[in-house]
């Protein structure tokens, strides 16, 4: 859906050659993660415009939209009567799937979908009418008249401990062996988030110290916090480098998706592993380690990465070398959780 919107980006100078260009370097130019992400706000405000006023989207949209788009996201619509158009509106989503509660959403995703909005009508070069002032200030009281504590991404952190446990389950099929490397490699590289995990391909992958040293070098096309292209080489040793080496041999992986999906009688498929298939590795290396589903998603092998260079005493700049993190203070929160544990000043009272 966010792929055919943009094949029909225009501007009313261009010529249909020069407008086929532009299209075709919005999708070379648009991550894969914020296509999806396009795709799902795309079609949440198509159905909610729909809802709402019975109408397609409009383009440029009227301000009178947008307002009312930002106050049915700001509050509770429960508390509503039950024939008032807004919670109508708000349950219909929610029998489209498209909504879970009539519960305001968090500031975040309204942000998010806001966001995309705008970057609708810019691809249009068209003005949004998210900028008017009125909408910006109804956006800034409704933010903090609905206040979300921000929630971890991974109830815990998959430290060693509880990565040796999951690592302690995989047997030796072609099964075992690929979640063996998809774990090790997700940890040991600096907690990869599981769609770079799922986005490698074997051409990413360097054996070409590996004889020698014992290091496999990783090259990912692009991450949350860096450019395509503009990512640094990352690299694997000892037993993650050996884990990824013998899958890499064992699946006889010469090209195409690193990681893949195996079927029941233990073959490997041609298609890439979805990043859903790595949440499911995790859930399921979970409870075969005796840690209950839910335990931790695959976040927490990125949360765990740093949680445990902190308790090894690692620098923080070492760390975020491999875990890519752009903002110091988003890595520190992860070596303040450990470091606060020590703290002299903790035991003043005795």
């Amino acid at each position: 859906m966010a792929a055919e919107f943009l094949t029909s980006v225009t501007a009313p100078a261009l010529s249909p050659a020069d407008s086929e260009a532009l299209t075709a370097l919005y999708l070379r130019g648009t991550p894969a993660n914020t296509l999806r992400a396009y795709e799902r706000d795309l079609l949440y405000i198509t159905a909610w415009k729909q809802a709402a006023f019975a109408a397609p989207l409009a383009w440029p949209e009227s301000e009178a939209v947008a307002l009312r788009f930002v106050l049915e996201h700001t509050r509770d619509l429960a508390e509503l009567p039950a024939d008032d158009p807004a919670r109508r509106t708000g349950a219909a989503l929610i029998a489209a799937g498209l909504r879970r509660s009539l519960a305001a959403p968090a500031p975040a995703t309204l942000d998010r979908r806001i966001s995309s909005w705008r970057s609708f009508h810019r691809m249009k070069n068209l003005a949004s009418p998210f900028e008017a002032p009125l909408i910006r200030q109804a956006r800034m009281k409704g933010r903090r008249a609905v206040p979300h504590r921000a929630r971890e991404k991974s109830a815990h952190p998959i430290t060693r401990e509880v990565l040796e446990a999951m690592l302690a389950s995989c047997d030796n099929s072609l099964r075992g062996i690929r979640d063996r490397a998809v774990l090790m490699l997700g940890w040991a590289s600096g907690g990869r988030r599981r769609s770079e995990i799922s986005a490698l391909m074997r051409a990413d992958v360097s054996l070409e110290d590996y004889g020698r040293e014992g290091l496999v070098w990783l090259t990912l096309a692009e991450t949350k916090t860096t450019a395509r292209g503009q990512t640094p080489r990352l690299v694997l040793k000892g037993r993650a480098a050996r884990a990824l080496a013998f899958w890499i041999e064992a699946a006889g992986i010469e090209a195409g998706p690193l990681f893949r999906p195996i079927t029941r009688n233990d073959d490997v498929l041609e298609r890439r592993l979805s990043p859903d298939g790595i949440y499911q590795i995790v859930q399921k290396r979970l409870v075969a380690a005796g840690y209950p589903r839910g335990f931790a998603t695959p976040h927490g092998l990125r949360s765990g990465f740093l949680t445990q260079a902190a308790l090894d005493g690692a620098p923080i700049q070492a760390a975020m070398r491999l875990s890519l993190h752009r903002s110091l203070a988003q890595a520190q929160r992860y070596y303040d959780d450990v470091e606060i544990r020590d703290n002299p000043a903790t035991d003043l009272l005795g």
